[in-house]
């Protein structure tokens, strides 16, 4: 357990605030349900979905300029300097006040989920960060387990809608990308959480994403379908060659394999490559330090 920001003896876990026992760590599969009208939904839910509706609105007050290359747009440089000035203050609106000395160290998740503003790149390493962010909520107490389903299926899914825009706007260039011989270019995290969700699903089967029909028409509702509807739009060619990982996939019997599959390939490929892990920071609330055995 990781130990809050006042030192105490080890062995002193009495000294622990309460807060931390109430957390989830948003890295791991989450089993949910397709009726998605029965989401718990929280005043502290609400108040990050309106962050990212600040971020999303700041992407429309700075259009791309115009440049030679193709890629990497200058303008994102300008979004992401208001939001490196802004970050705390968007942080704040989020944490009560009983807890403000916990915002500095949260809002660097924040800043370091969107993307690097030096290379104009983003990437499954800055996903990872906004789980951290959410982790870190989760930890002081501002989310709570009971909230898990719409931490994933509203407050991380408008985080995505947030990051393609960013995306297609900026022309930002895939960070660490495996190219045909990656999951996707962008993101990982929602090919698990969107597995999860389709898990014992009547009609929806692995095979059906291929398929742009039964994508066209059940998307909106799932996130892994989300997901490959914004692939094909962002490439050209025949799926199995752009997208061969997922392609493969397809073949996958059931979306509970696909799941467990799609877990280890998380910790093989995300988890346990030092280019993405070696910019993650770590802090009191997710220490490097090793748990110690009760």
């Amino acid at each position: 357990m990781a130990e809050g920001e006042r030192q105490s003896p080890p062995d002193s876990s009495e000294d622990i605030p309460p807060a931390t026992q109430n957390f989830i760590i948003p890295k791991k599969e989450i089993h949910t349900v397709p009726d998605m009208g029965k989401w718990k939904r929280s005043q502290a839910i609400e108040k990050l979905v309106a962050l990212l509706n600040t971020l999303d609105r700041w992407i429309d007050e700075t259009p791309p300029v115009d440049q030679p290359s193709r890629f990497g747009n200058k303008a994102y440089r300008t979004w992401y300097a208001k939001l490196e000035e802004e970050a705390e203050n968007l942080v704040a609106t989020v944490v009560p006040t009983h807890l403000a000395a916990a915002v500095p160290e949260v809002a660097v998740y924040l800043k370091e989920s969107v993307g690097n503003s030096t290379r104009i790149d983003y990437g499954t390493g800055h996903e990872a960060a906004f789980a951290a962010f959410l982790c870190c909520l989760c930890k002081i107490g501002v989310l709570r387990v009971d909230d898990q389903i719409a931490i994933v299926f509203k407050v991380f899914n408008r985080y995505l809608e947030v990051m393609r825009k960013l995306q297609k706007t900026y022309r930002m260039e895939p960070a660490g990308s495996q190219g045909v011989w990656g999951l996707d270019d962008f993101q990982f995290l929602p090919f698990i959480w969107g597995s999860s969700q389709l898990i014992d699903h009547p009609c929806l089967e692995p095979r059906h994403f291929v398929d742009e029909k039964a994508v066209n028409e059940n998307h909106k509702d799932y996130m892994f379908l989300e997901c490959i509807l914004f692939i094909t739009e962002m490439k050209t060619g025949p799926f199995a060659e752009h997208s061969n990982q997922l392609w493969n996939i397809s073949a996958v019997p059931s979306w509970s394999k696909v799941n467990q599959g799609l877990i280890r390939m998380y910790k093989a490929e995300c988890l346990e490559k030092f280019p993405v892990i070696q910019h993650f920071k770590f802090g009191s609330l997710l220490p490097i330090q090793p748990v110690t055995s009760c």
